[in-house]
């Protein structure tokens, strides 16, 4: 059995999907009580665990650093640290926005992390957290995460176009959608593979292909959709956020292809499954 953390957010629930894992939302472990994590672990003994869980309110966390250190941080250092008592992998979910966000080139895992948010530094607390706990991990950095599932930019796009005709979407900020069905199904094939051969343990990245704007990425949306929308392309600039934004979320993902065989996916194929979960195509 395999157990993961978190139940309602997208990628937990696309491993619900799949099956063959216990997932545990707030009813059943509080993220906030990093002691209680280690303790689930301990009670489930799992062959594996597998993070999803994270304080996700980017802007929010701005003013609740704390909580968020907690969840993204604490939490899994303590679960890292229960996993290597038992001897069994872990893979926790990451994001680029441990980097500074600048440049124009893909950020490789040697590359300096600097965040530029207080959700970046919340992760990358995490990060280290599991680095140093001494067990078999695999750390697995995303971005841009969108499903048929909970909220994000595919189901806001579609959510907007009910009502108007033209939209303003930033187009300096560029990265690679990720369907959260892909994250699930690369987090299993990694997590069996650590059980195999626990030498594969350290850092991943892990997006969809191509790399976008999300000027590009909504125009995209509304195409698949059939949805008449004129995006205008904007700067961030005229687009302020509470949490700053990176420009750049492009990621090198090749040593993932290269430990795990797991490909780049093609990420308008998966918006195309998106919108027919979403029934918004057949």
């Amino acid at each position: 059995m395999i157990l993961v953390f978190g139940k309602t957010g997208q990628v937990a629930m696309e491993l619900q999907r799949i099956g063959g894992v216990v997932a545990l939302g707030r009813e059943d472990v509080d993220l906030l009580d990093p002691k209680a994590c280690a303790a689930a672990i301990r009670e489930h003994a799992p062959k594996a665990v597998i993070n999803a869980a994270a304080y996700t309110a980017v802007d929010r966390a701005e003013d609740e650093e704390h909580l968020a250190t907690v969840i993204n941080g604490e939490a899994p250092a303590a679960m890292a640290k229960a996993c290597a008592e038992l001897g069994i992998p872990l893979v926790h979910i990451s994001t680029d926005y441990v980097f500074n966000g600048k440049g124009n080139t893909p950020y490789r895992l040697e590359d300096v992390t600097e965040p530029q948010n207080a959700y970046g530094r919340s992760k990358l607390v995490g990060e280290i957290g599991v680095r140093e706990s001494g067990a078999v991990y695999a750390i697995l950095r995303t971005s841009w995460v969108v499903s048929a599932l909970g909220a994000n930019f595919v189901k806001t796009m579609l959510r907007l176009s009910e009502t108007r005709d033209a939209l303003n979407v930033v187009a300096d900020q560029i990265g690679g959608p990720t369907p959260a069905r892909d994250i699930a199904k690369a987090c299993l094939q990694i997590v069996n593979q650590l059980i195999q051969d626990t030498t594969k343990s350290g850092t991943y990245h892990f997006s969809g292909a191509p790399d976008v704007s999300w000027a590009d990425f909504a125009t995209e949306i509304f195409a698949q959709a059939g949805r008449t929308m004129t995006v205008t392309p904007i700067p961030t600039a005229e687009y302020p956020t509470p949490a700053k934004r990176p420009l750049n979320s492009r990621m090198d993902c090749c040593s993932t292809e290269q430990i795990f065989g797991i490909k780049r996916p093609n990420w308008q194929d998966g918006l195309k499954e998106i919108l027919k979960d979403l029934e918004v195509i057949s």
